[in-house]
C-alpha cells in the first residue's frame, strides 16, 4: 500500500531591520489538493505523485518582507492544523518552509509550528523538511523533523530539485520500514550575507561541492549546510550543518567535515560582484562603455526583505545631472511602490506628463517621499505581485513604479513594460545577487552598498539577540567547538541547551 503523505508549510524570509510588517495574505496559501499544483514532481502520471497518496493540508509562501504579525501567524497555522486534523492518520509529512520567518513575539516560528504539527500527527509520523539555505537550523528544529535538505545553489537554481530530493527521501524511507535516521547538528558562528557566499564563485563553490561527497557517502541519506539568515536578530541565526542517515558514524564524521570547511574560509568569503557606494557604482558605469551596466540597490532588496519603498537610491539617481535631459543615458530603475502615483498614471494615461509623490510610505529612515515629474511611457495591469505597474519618464531615467512591491528579476519583467533592458545603457534593480537571467544580461555589474532593512554592512545594522561570539562580528573569537550533536528522534525528550 502506498504511504499517506500530507504537505504543509509557511515560508517566508523575515527582516527585524524592517519596518514593514507582513499579513496574511502575502503568503497566497494554497489548500488541499491546490497545494500539489505547486510542484511540477507532484503532477498527475510523476513517478514520485503515483509513489504515495499525496495530500494537501496548506502550503503559503511570501516574498521576503517584514516580521510576521502575531495575528496572521495565529490565522494561518490555524488553519494549517485544522485541515492537518481533517486529512486523518498519516504515514509522512513534508514540510516546506524556507527557515527565516520571524513572528512577531515569538522566537523560532518555524521549530514552534513543527510542535503544533507533531502534537497532531503524534510521534510516528515521519517528517522531511525542506528549507532555504538561507533558512536558520535551531536544534529545535533539527529534533523535531526526521529528514531535512536544503537548497545548495545561490542563487537559488536548485530549488525545485531541492523539494524533490526531500519529498523522495521521505517516500523512500517510508517503503524501506528502517528506524529513524540518525541526525548529526552542528550550529556554526558565522553569520554572513547571502551575497557574501554566493556558491557561483570561491569560497563556497567549494564549500558546497563537498556536500555531495558526503551524501555520496555509505550511511548518509542526505547532507546539508545553511548559511542562515544576516537580516533577522534572532538566538538562532547562524550557520549550521546538518548530515542524515543510517549510520551515526557517517553522519558525524561528514557533518564534521563540512562544518569545518565551512569555518576554515570564513575569512575567504567575499561579495560576489564589485562592490561601492552608489555614486561610485554610477561614476563607473557612465565611464564604461560595456551595456547594459547592471547595478544593484541592495540595502532595500524586497527579495531579502527590504520594505522596497526605501527612495534613498532613487533620488541620488536623479540629482545626477546626466540624467537630467531626455537624450542622456538611458536609465531603468526598478522599482518604488506608489499605490497614489499609479493611480495618477493610469488615469492620465500613456503619454501624459504628470506630477507624483511615491515611496517611503513603509521605509521613511533613510529619505522621505519623492515627487517626480514625468512622461507616464507603460502602464500593466494584472501583476501577481505588483498588481499595477506604471513606467514614468524622467530625464532618461525609466523609473518602474508599483502599487505593491515587487521584485524585476525576469527579462520579461521590463519587456512587458515596453522596456529594452538590453539596450539600456544603465539598469538598477532593487536586488543583491544577480538572478540568473539577468546576470546572463549583464555585460557588466557593481553591488551599490544602500542603506535600508537589509544593509549587506551588518555591523551598522546593529545585531543585539544573536549568540555572541560570531564572526565577522568577533572577528579574533576562538575556534568554536564542530563536534556533532546526535539529535535524537522527535518521540524522545530532548535535553540540554542549544548550543
Amino acid at each position: 500500500m502506498h504511504p499517506v503523505i500530507a504537505v504543509a508549510g509557511l515560508g517566508i524570509e523575515s527582516s527585524t531591520f524592517s519596518p514593514a510588517r507582513t499579513e496574511a495574505p502575502a503568503f497566497h496559501p494554497l489548500r488541499g489538493e491546490e497545494v500539489l499544483t505547486r510542484y511540477p514532481f507532484l503532477a498527475p502520471g510523476e513517478p514520485l505523485r503515483e509513489s504515495a497518496d499525496w495530500r494537501g493540508a496548506l502550503v503559503g509562501k511570501a516574498l521576503p518582507g517584514g516580521t510576521v504579525t502575531a495575528a496572521a501567524y495565529a490565522e494561518l497555522t490555524r488553519e494549517l492544523l485544522d485541515r492537518l486534523r481533517e486529512l486523518g492518520p498519516l504515514d509522512g509529512l513534508w514540510y516546506d518552509i524556507h527557515g527565516a520567518m520571524t513572528v512577531a513575539g515569538l522566537d523560532d516560528a518555524e521549530a514552534e509550528l513543527l510542535h503544533r504539527i507533531r502534537q497532531i500527527t503524534g510521534p510516528d509520523t515521519v517528517i522531511s523538511t525542506s528549507m532555504d539555505l538561507h533558512g536558520n537550523v535551531s536544534r529545535e528544529l533539527a529534533h523535531r523533523t526526521d529528514l531535512i535538505t536544503c537548497y545548495r545553489m545561490a542563487p537559488h537554481e536548485d530549488a525545485t530539485e531541492t523539494k524533490e530530493r526531500a519529498a523522495r527521501n521521505l517516500v523512500t524511507h517510508l517503503k524501506s520500514g528502517a528506524p529513524r535516521p540518525v541526525k548529526a547538528w552542528i550550529p556554526v558562528p558565522v553569520l554572513l550575507a547571502g551575497e557574501q557566499t554566493s556558491t557561483r564563485i570561491e569560497p563556497a563553490k567549494s564549500v558546497y561541492a563537498a556536500v555531495a561527497d558526503v551524501e555520496a557517502t555509505e550511511g548518509v541519506t542526505d547532507a546539508a549546510i545553511w548559511v542562515g539568515y544576516a537580516w533577522a536578530d534572532e538566538p538562532r541565526n547562524r550557520a549550521a550543518v546538518v548530515v542524515t542517515g543510517p549510520s551515526a558514524q557517517a553522519v558525524t564524521t561528514g557533518a564534521e567535515r563540512l562544518a569545518e570547511g565551512f569555518w576554515k574560509a570564513r575569512h575567504d568569503f567575499g561579495f560576489v560582484a564589485p562592490t561601492g557606494t552608489l555614486e561610485e557604482c554610477l561614476d563607473a558605469a557612465l565611464a564604461s562603455r560595456r551595456r547594459p551596466y547592471f547595478i544593484s540597490d541592495t540595502g532595500d532588496n524586497p527579495t531579502a526583505g527590504g520594505a522596497g519603498d526605501v527612495t534613498w537610491g532613487l533620488r541620488q539617481v536623479l540629482a545626477r545631472p546626466e540624467f537630467k535631459d531626455p537624450s542622456g543615458p538611458t536609465v531603468v530603475y526598478a522599482s518604488l511602490p506608489g499605490p497614489s502615483a499609479v493611480d495618477t498614471a493610469v488615469e492620465a494615461g500613456v503619454g501624459a506628463t504628470v506630477t507624483v509623490t511615491a515611496g517611503a510610505e513603509v521605509d521613511d529612515r533613510h529619505a522621505g517621499p519623492l515627487t517626480l515629474t514625468g512622461v507616464v511611457h507603460a502602464i500593466r495591469h494584472g501583476d501577481e505581485h505588483a498588481v499595477t505597474e506604471v513606467v514614468l519618464r524622467v530625464g532618461s531615467v525609466h523609473v518602474v513604479l508599483t502599487r505593491l512591491r515587487k521584485p524585476y528579476h525576469h527579462e520579461h519583467d521590463f519587456t512587458d513594460l515596453e522596456l529594452e533592458p538590453r539596450k539600456a545603457d544603465v539598469v538598477l534593480v532593487k536586488i543583491g545577487y544577480l538572478e540568473p537571467e539577468l546576470f546572463a544580461m549583464a555585460a557588466d555589474w557593481k553591488m551599490a552598498l544602500t542603506p535600508g532593512g537589509v544593509d549587506q554592512d551588518l555591523a551598522r545594522l546593529g545585531h543585539r539577540r544573536i549568540r555572541r561570539p560570531m564572526f565577522p562580528f568577533d572577528p579574533q573569537m576562538p575556534d568554536p567547538d564542530l563536534r556533532a550533536r546526535l539529535i535524537p528522534s522527535s518521540d524522545r525528550e530532548l535535553t540540554g541547551p542549544d548550543e
